[in-house]
């Protein structure tokens, strides 16, 4: 008895591997879709905790993203399901949704840099033009005194 009970535990061991592969949805998200679309998930996850232009918090950013790419969650979540079960090319969109937000983040943040430098340059314009205006001011009321006290 013995015996077969640590069969059949044996059996449904070995049965249960998480090796399968779901068939592939008739509306399956192409890869680079995917990709695209868990990039603009997780920047919209991460932007429904920051305060927009009229300071509201906890919009859901979702609906924006699926309107933009044009499906419904339930294909999403099929999609999903059917790369989720196919772990190395569901690891190669991650991957590649990572690499794509880094490379962005880089381009803004040096964008950012460059904006905050040309505003800098501005306002230290501003700031020598105000200078020479006043030392122009400072001259020509210098010279007027000397123009009156000349006359007397």
């Amino acid at each position: 008895m013995k015996i077969f009970v640590s069969c059949c535990i044996a059996v449904l061991l070995f049965s249960c591997t998480s090796n399968t592969i779901f068939e592939k949805p008739k509306d399956l998200i192409p890869k680079d879709t995917m990709q695209l679309l868990i990039q603009d998930m997780w920047i919209a996850s991460s932007a429904s905790y920051i305060k927009n232009v009229r300071q509201e918090k906890n919009i859901k950013y979702m609906a924006f993203v699926y309107d933009k790419y044009k499906i419904d969650s339930i294909r999403f979540q099929k999609s999903n399901l059917y790369y989720v079960s196919n772990v190395d090319m569901y690891l190669e969109i991650i991957e590649n949704a990572k690499h794509s937000l880094s490379e962005k983040k880089k381009f803004y943040t040096n964008l950012e840099m460059r904006l905050d430098s040309l505003e800098r340059d501005s306002l230290d314009r501003i700031e020598y033009d105000k200078f020479k205006l006043d030392s122009i001011k400072k001259d020509s009321l210098k010279n007027k005194k000397d123009v009156v006290s000349k006359k007397n």
